[in-house]
């Protein structure tokens, strides 16, 4: 069985069922998340001992805020449009990974997932096949030091990618724009206050390797084929991960019914937990499994 005969089997209630938008969800989840956020940031804030301590876990709520961009692209996690739209750009803008590009981005990765030709995650180079390659990919800077050449190519209509469409080319230019425009005031704010790098800057830099690492199970090591139970991983965590990670650990739920919202996915999950061919329990075991394979 694949995905595809999978979701045929399934009762039209049920389709409809997994689709329906509850309008609270999402704004009550986002909430959730940010006031993680401000609490961990006032913790930093309060400085000393733990000070420091917060500003890991501070930086991997920030970095995970991926999750909710990578949702947003889908217009899943809010019933209003704008609200998907206003979110995507503010987390786009906050993990310097320009709103629009990443839609087209992502949207292709859907289409070809897991095909070495033609997937824009495998020709980034997202999958190491060392062990040297896979520390520098965790370490976070091949992340940073591309998103940035991208934003600056984008800025300057020198986007090549044949995932982005050319009517969209313009939109990207601009985004990348204004994202360059608002990063240089940001920049010259610090310059007279360095509370940004202490609440935003250093967090995000030391919480990225863990956001690689999770990001890594999702497709790492599975079959390059067209069925979505084979080419996609689920992982099975706890709800910390669960919930800082908006349900994605369902990863071949998501892959299989991209339009069922990330608060329907354990249903969904219970549906198909006995089809499943790719799974693993936990991130720490996968990546050692996956760490133990390479050269």
């Amino acid at each position: 069985m694949d995905h595809i005969e999978f979701a045929n089997g399934l009762d039209a209630r049920e389709k409809i069922a997994l689709n329906a938008c509850d309008p609270f969800a999402g704004f009550l989840h986002l909430a959730a998340h940010v006031g993680v956020i401000f609490i961990l940031g006032a913790v930093v804030v309060w400085g000393g001992v733990l000070g420091w301590i917060a500003m890991l876990p501070m930086g991997v709520t920030l970095v995970f805020l991926f999750t909710l961009e990578h949702e947003t692209t889908h217009k899943t996690p809010f019933e209003n449009p704008w609200a998907n739209e206003v979110v995507g750009y503010l987390c786009g803008l906050i993990l310097l990974l320009p709103f629009q590009w990443f839609r087209y981005f992502h949207l292709a990765h859907h289409r070809h997932t897991n095909d070495p030709k033609k997937d824009p995650e495998l020709l980034s180079g997202a999958k190491p096949e060392t062990r040297l390659a896979l520390i520098w990919h965790v370490s976070g800077f091949p992340y940073w030091i591309g998103m940035g050449r991208k934003v600056w190519r984008n800025a300057f209509g020198e986007n090549r990618d044949t995932y982005v469409p050319p009517s969209a080319k313009p939109r990207v230019k601009y985004e990348a724009r204004v994202m360059i425009g608002i990063y240089a005031c940001l920049g010259v704010f610090s310059l007279f206050n360095p509370i940004l790098i202490w609440l935003w800057v250093i967090p995000v830099m030391i919480g990225q390797p863990f956001l690689r690492l999770y990001l890594l199970a999702e497709h790492g090591r599975c079959a390059f084929v067209a069925n979505m139970l084979k080419n996609t991983r689920t992982t099975y965590t706890n709800v910390i991960i669960r919930f800082l990670a908006w349900n994605m650990p369902y990863h071949i739920q998501h892959h299989s019914f991209p339009n069922v919202p990330f608060y329907n996915l354990p249903k969904l999950n219970e549906l198909m937990a006995a089809h499943l061919l790719e799974i693993e329990d936990g991130y720490i075991k996968f990546s050692a499994v996956y760490y133990r394979g390479l050269d």
